[in-house]
This record gives structure tokens, sequence and C-alpha cells, in this order.
């Protein structure tokens, strides 16, 4: 715990909370957190059974930011607020939600701004009522670049923008490897740091560039690690002691004790993909199975690049050239027989054993998302491996909605996959805490 929360908690408010997976570092890291808001009924019940001591508010913040500022107020009495953590919705800012937005935009479905990315806009509001001494955003790295309407019509970057609603404050931001930080999982994240003038000090007349080399704490792992790191933790470090689990009957697919480690059964032709495909490739890059051939030349898969955009080939071969066998390869059969299966080249693809893992998303438990099949068994991960690969495991967290029932398989993957490792967002703000709160930053000035 940070020097900053040793003598009391630091009073925090979460907005986009989700199921407040990321609020375990903020409570970790010593902030007691007043009052949460968060869109989804669902996502709100996880938060109130995990969260008792915060008042949480359900709905549009477009609508509910005034009833957040009052009762943030009423919670806070004559104290002072110490952290604001704003998570904003990512879906127009990730490279999948761009793809989507991209095709629609094309085919004239949408139009090309996503109204999504103006409801960052409504915390600075909250900011110039309240007045925190700190305030991080968390989202994806396309935030940075992510273009707005301002209240004129015209575009603008995001951040510019919010940076620009909130003159009281200075601000930096940096894309963080959570990999570096002792998280199992390669996932890249934009942090965002704005921190009050007058909490600031000197530090508010240095370039934003020096300002970031100040307030992010150094990596503590690295892929080549020198003498001040050590090495990516891997997938099999942490989940390669669980029971083993197989994806061809319902027997096998759930281990009898351990809560939350079972998957979904994989037809057979599917696991047939799956079986031939070796840790760290793909099903689409898959060799021959037939016993009497086994040859390993045939061509495989890859992209190439149409207007601009990467667009999986379709002339990647299904049979094998030396023999005519069916390759163990992602294929559908329409009225012209078996065709390749259109999609991302990273699915249906082994994770490696051997470094972190790929960054958990809402659709984890599907064999055709991004790099999600275990490194050695047939099959996904479980949904416990996945809490272990996101670091939610490492706290105390329930499953349960506030009328006692627990959350089902698919709320527990989209918090997942809307969440941001716990573990390494800790290690943030606990040294946010300790060098900006405690007003000891200014002694990193020299020595960074």
């Amino acid at each position: 715990m940070s020097n900053a929360s040793s003598s009391r908690a630091l009073t925090a408010i979460s907005l986009f909370a989700s199921s407040g997976i990321g609020d375990l570092a903020l409570r970790s890291a010593g902030g007691r957190l007043l009052v949460a808001n968060e869109f989804m009924p669902d996502r709100a019940g996880l938060l109130r059974v995990n969260f008792p001591e915060a008042e949480v508010i359900a709905g549009d913040i477009r609508e509910l930011w005034p009833a957040i500022v009052d009762l943030t107020r009423e919670r806070l009495g004559e104290a002072e607020l110490d952290v604001l953590f704003a998570t904003p919705p990512c879906q127009g800012m990730s490279k999948n939600g761009r793809g989507k937005l991209l095709r629609g935009v094309r085919d004239g479905l949408r139009d090309a701004l996503d109204p999504r990315n103006q409801l960052a806009t409504f915390v600075p509001p909250i900011v110039s009522a309240l007045k925190p001494r700190l305030v991080v955003f968390e989202n994806v790295p396309e935030m940075d670049g992510t273009l707005i309407l301002d209240e004129h019509g015209g575009l603008v970057e995001l951040l510019d923008a919010v940076a620009g609603a909130m003159p009281d404050y200075v601000g930096c931001w940096k894309v963080v490897e959570f990999a570096d930080y002792g998280v199992p999982q390669r996932r890249q994240r934009l942090i965002t740091v704005f921190i009050r003038r007058d909490v600031a000090g000197d530090l508010s007349r240095l370039s934003r560039r020096d300002l970031t080399s100040r307030v992010f704490p150094p990596p503590t792992h690295s892929q080549a690690p020198t003498l001040l790191e050590t090495p990516w933790i891997t997938v099999s470090e942490v989940i390669g002691h669980l029971p083993p689990l197989d994806a061809k009957s319902a027997a096998e697919a759930r281990h009898p004790e351990l809560d939350f480690h079972y998957v979904p059964l994989l037809d057979e032709q599917k696991y047939w993909w799956v079986a031939n495909t070796p840790p760290g490739f793909s099903a689409f890059d898959n060799q021959c199975a037939n016993p009497e051939c086994g040859f390993k030349s045939n061509p495989t898969h890859g992209t190439s690049r149409e207007g601009g955009i990467n667009r999986a080939r379709v002339d990647t071969p299904i049979f094998c050239v030396a023999c005519g066998s069916l390759l163990p390869r992602p294929i559908v059969h329409d009225e012209d027989g078996p065709r390749l299966m259109k999609g991302f080249t990273s699915a249906y693809k082994r994770m490696s054993g051997s470094l972190p893992a790929s960054a958990m998303t809402r659709n984890l438990s599907y064999a055709c998302s991004d790099q999600k099949l275990h490194p050695t068994q047939n099959r996904v991960l479980s949904l416990l491996e996945a809490m272990m690969l996101q670091t939610i495991a490492d706290y105390e967290y329930k499953w349960i909605l506030p009328n006692g029932k627990r959350a089902s398989d698919k709320l527990i993957r989209d918090s997942i996959g809307e969440s941001v490792p716990p573990r390494g967002l800790q290690m943030l703000f606990e040294h946010l805490f300790a060098r900006v709160l405690d007003g000891r930053l200014e002694e990193r000035r020299g020595a960074a």
C-alpha cells in the first residue's frame, strides 16, 4: 500500500466502472470508493456486491452526471476528492470497433464518427464541479487520435478536447504494456493522467514528455529483461498447474471440484482443427494430417493489403498439395463444396505457453476468437484460467448478483474482456498515490 494511503484512505469515484474490476486496483492501492457509475444494470449489480461501501448510480452518465456530483459531495462532506477514475467505452476507438465503423461508413449504414466516443467529454464537467486532485483515464491505445465533434460541429482530437475542458489540470498519457508490470498477458492500454495544477506545483511547467517520465512507474518486467527487470510472466507459469480439460466430451470438459474450470465442447470438425494446431500457430496454417502423407510444406495463410486495409487471403489451399487430402483448416461448406472460412488469421490460434497470454476479450470462450486456444490442450481457456491471466483471481471478487444468483458465463466473459488487469493497474495507482498525492513527485526530477 502506498504511503499516501497509510494515514487515511483516499477518497475516490469511478465512472464507466463496468463490473468494478479496475476498481479492485484502486481499492487495493489505498482508495475508498464513494460513488460509482455504470450504464449496464448487470455490471452495476456486480459493482454493488463487490463494493458495498460505494453508492452505485446505474444509468446514462449524460443524464446522471449532476446526480453523480451531488451524491459525491454528500458523501465527501468536508473532505476533498482525491481521485476520479474513468474508463469510457472503447468500442468506437478499438481496432475491432474502428474496422466495423469503417465498413459501416463505406456501406452507407452509419456516420463516420461513433457517438460513444463523445461520452468521455462528460467527465470534465464532473471534474470541474468536484475538483479531484488526480484524474486517471484508462482506455485503448486508439483513444489517442480518436476524433469527436466539438460544440461547434468541428472535428477535434478527443484527448485535446478533454484536456482543453480542464484548464486547471496538467496532463500526460502513455500506452502501457501490462506484461511489463508483471501481468501474464500482453495487453496494451492508454493511461491518461491529469493532476490538479496546485497539486502538481512546478511540474505543471514541464513538457508533456518530461511529465510522463515522472508520472509513470518504470517497468518491472520485460521480454528482454535487464538487471532491473525480470522476464515476462508466461501462460504456463500461471495456469500450467491446473488439472487438464478436453473439449471432446462433457465428462472431460469440466473439473468436478474447481469452480469456473470448465470449457465449451467442440464439434468433431472443430476439434480436428484444434487437435492438429501446434502451440503459437493458427489452424489456418495446419499441415497434412493424412498419416500416409504428412506433407508439411503446404502454403500457409496470411493477409493481403487492399485499399489500405489488411484482408485475409482467399487462395490459401484447403487440400494437401501433395496427396489431395482435406487439410485440418477452418472451412465452411456451401453449394460449391468446402471453402476456407473467412476471418482473422489469428482465429483458431493456440497461445504460446512460453509467453504472456494474448489480451483477454469478451469472446475468450470461442475457439475462433483471437489466440484463445490453450497452449497444449484441445480447448479454449476456462473462465478460471481467464480470471487468473487477467489477475482477477489475485483479489477477492464475487461473481454474485444482488439477488444472490450467480453471474452468467456471458456476464463473466464480458466483465473480463471489458476490464484492465488489476495487478498492473494497482502498481500504477500506488506509484501515483505516493509520488503525486504525497507531493513527492518532484524528488524524481533530477533522477528521471
